[in-house]
């Protein structure tokens, strides 16, 4: 069962830097960390995006950090899995929703 809101996290505003498989460098908002199954996944928005386009891009990234030290930075990896990609699309919708319930 996953386990889908931010993890305990405060909600402010964060961003990080990408670095893509072509060496270009994208800034990301984080819009939220999710658990699935387990696991800590991070949710991050492009900044660069047009914000009048009613389709925005996210991206899914495994998200982990180190329990012995708080100051090395957090570790992003590629999620290549699909079907694990499947079930943080679901969360993140699951997440999208109660968001959406909150506000009404």
């Amino acid at each position: 069962m996953s386990d889908n809101n931010n993890a305990g996290y405060p909600e402010e505003e964060m961003s990080v830097d990408i670095q893509l498989e072509d060496g270009r460098k994208v800034t990301c908002d984080v819009v939220t960390i999710i658990e699935v199954a387990g696991k800590e996944y991070v949710v991050l928005q492009p900044k660069d995006q047009n914000p009048t386009e009613p389709e925005q891009e996210v991206w899914f990234y495994r998200y982990s950090e180190d329990p012995d030290d708080p100051n090395v930075e957090p570790v992003l990896e590629y999620i290549d899995d699909d079907d694990e990609y499947e079930l943080v699309l679901d969360a993140f919708e699951e997440y999208l929703d109660n968001q959406l319930f909150d506000e009404l």
